[in-house]
């Protein structure tokens, strides 16, 4: 998985690659969550070119990370990071 982060626009980027099943979804979970709090983008855009396969389990992990960013900005737009969102 690459990961890009444009400072300016506050966008994330996952560029995803070969197979996203229950197998590998553990790992992308812990990665994807640990960029998404850290950089507290605005919005997350997942690049799905080099995906061959996906079950339920990467949909699952896509609703999850949805989940995450929409709470992260609830919070923020309700602390004093206000100014930075």
């Amino acid at each position: 998985m690459q990961i890009k982060y444009l400072e300016k626009d506050k966008l994330l980027f996952f560029s995803l690659e070969e197979e996203i099943d229950h197998h590998t979804t553990k790992e992308l979970r812990r990665k994807m969550d640990y960029e998404i709090e850290r950089r507290m983008p605005k919005k997350v855009i997942f690049n799905f070119n080099s995906v061959s396969f996906m079950d339920s389990a990467g949909i699952g992990l896509l609703l999850g990370r949805y989940k995450i960013v929409n709470m992260l900005r609830r919070r923020c737009s309700t602390n004093k990071c206000k100014q930075e969102c």
